[in-house]
């Protein structure tokens, strides 16, 4: 049985997060060399262009179920993007 994919018409809270759901936060929790290598891993690893990427990541920190699957990286990327939002 496939993890079902996480899209618009996805709504169920019991369901846990998609295989690329879960993908995309494990490239949040790695640390990058230099520049490019995240985008690079991004194109590589997920088959998406960063630009999709970083609209999947946005969408995911507002997710109930990826804070339940990984506290720690959404919590940061909640703060790192509030403080973002502060200085506008």
């Amino acid at each position: 049985m496939t993890a079902p994919q996480n899209g618009p018409d996805d709504t169920d809270g019991s369901v846990g997060l998609s295989v690329r759901d879960r993908a995309v936060l494990a490239v949040e929790r790695q640390s990058w060399a230099g520049p490019g290598a995240k985008e690079r891993a991004i194109r590589e690893r997920l088959g998406i262009s960063p630009t999709r990427y970083y609209q999947l990541l946005n969408a995911l920190l507002d997710d109930r179920r990826a804070l339940e699957e990984d506290p720690v990286t959404v919590n940061r990327l909640r703060r790192v993007r509030d403080a973002k939002r502060e200085r506008r």
